[in-house]
């Protein structure tokens, strides 16, 4: 039996996680649960699974949990992210949403951990220390979102160094067929519903504007060690094909099942292994067709955006995660536009210094600029 950390435990993935964990009772143990401050939720699911540990990144929901769950280890603040350190774990889900990932990933690899990795954003800005880490510790990363996880099964069909290249496959989100005129007029309500996905809202608006799947790229990039130029990006609105590689001798392959993120978590908790999952199964008879064409880099930026950024490899993919994070809060707050965002990481990624990474004082350092930069673009001192 496997002992597993679930860290956001109330957002999308962790919630999933959870589920996956009940569906098997026999195969994973919740070993420790953690959340930024959702208190209820944290404490339906301490009854429900019974970990030995909970942290809560707010002090104020930490002490009503603790209240609540007596004989339950709970700890808060910056602690939190020590739980993913636990020498009693054997797997570490990083569901966190957004660059707040990076910490509870390097703590985990930093003690030699497995991490079923949910969290683009921690590669995308911290490669260089993670993967210092990695080399350093010996841990290991087991992708979870769905793009990555495919690819990293079809990898398996042939060597790395005969590898042609990766194709990304994108629902292309709610908006995939709208006008220049029909984008600007998009409101938050209108993007927070995603045609084919259950998401998190943050990566759900990501998904409308494709900044969700400049972000993949990259992670693509650096988590398979492949140049920007073997990436190629398509729109697949059936969400069926997840991702695929393409190898030296023309043959794709390409992973394929319902959209549903359980089948990826599962596959990550089990890995090398596979075991029976309970999930719908892929009725390929009902499939009357799988379309893919090429994004619209004019109406969506936010793919040209990335190439640069990965490109560039330094402060500019900090400078497209973290101000796309600050623009989609502003959006969400109706300061800005939908098509706004994309000015704002634009705007971004054209002022910030062009700076070598070294530590994690150099990501937090260009974080909180590139930040600042976002609020900028369109007149806000601050979020």
């Amino acid at each position: 039996m496997k002992k597993i950390a679930v860290f956001g435990s109330t957002g999308s993935i962790g919630t999933q996680t959870l589920s996956v964990a009940g569906f098997h009772p026999d195969e994973f143990e919740v070993y420790a649960i953690a959340a930024n401050k959702n208190a209820e939720q944290v404490v339906r699911s301490a009854n429900e699974f019974h970990p030995k540990f909970i942290g809560m990144y707010d002090e104020a929901a930490a002490r009503e949990v603790s209240e609540r769950c007596p004989g339950i280890t709970v700890v808060s603040g910056g602690e939190v992210n020590s739980l993913a350190a636990l020498s009693e774990v054997d797997i570490v889900v990083n569901g966190v949403s957004g660059f707040a990932g990076l910490f509870p990933l390097l703590s985990a690899l930093r003690a030699g951990k497995t991490v079923a990795l949910a969290n683009k954003e921690s590669i995308v800005c911290g490669h260089v220390v993670v993967n210092r880490a990695l080399a350093e510790f010996g841990g290991k990363i087991l992708p979870v979102d769905s793009e990555q996880s495919a690819i990293f099964q079809c990898l398996a069909a042939g060597r790395s160094e005969d590898v042609r290249s990766l194709i990304l496959t994108a629902s292309g989100g709610m908006f995939r067929n709208a006008s220049a005129d029909e984008l600007a007029r998009v409101t938050p309500q209108m993007a927070l519903r995603h045609p084919t996905w259950s998401m998190g809202g943050k990566i759900t608006i990501d998904s409308s504007t494709l900044f969700n799947k400049g972000l993949e790229l990259m992670e693509a990039g650096w988590l398979f060690d492949i140049e920007p130029n073997r990436i190629e990006i398509l729109i697949h609105p059936q969400s069926v094909v997840h991702s695929m590689v393409e190898f030296c001798d023309g043959a794709v392959f390409a992973q394929m099942s319902p959209p549903d993120m359980r089948l990826a978590i599962q596959y990550a908790l089990t890995y090398p292994h596979r075991i029976t999952s309970q999930l719908p199964r892929l009725d390929l008879a009902a499939l009357h067709s799988l379309t893919f064409e090429k994004p619209d880099c004019t109406r969506f930026p936010a793919i040209s955006l990335a190439y640069d950024a990965f490109r560039d490899g330094s402060s500019l993919p900090i400078a497209y995660n973290s101000a796309n994070e600050t623009a989609v809060e502003l959006f969400v707050r109706g300061c800005i536009g939908f098509t706004d965002i994309a000015k704002c990481v634009e705007y971004s990624m054209e002022r910030i210094p062009r700076e070598k990474i070294g530590s994690v004082d150099d990501i937090l350092y260009l974080d909180k600029e590139a930040r600042r930069l976002a609020c900028e673009c369109f007149g806000k001192e601050t979020l």
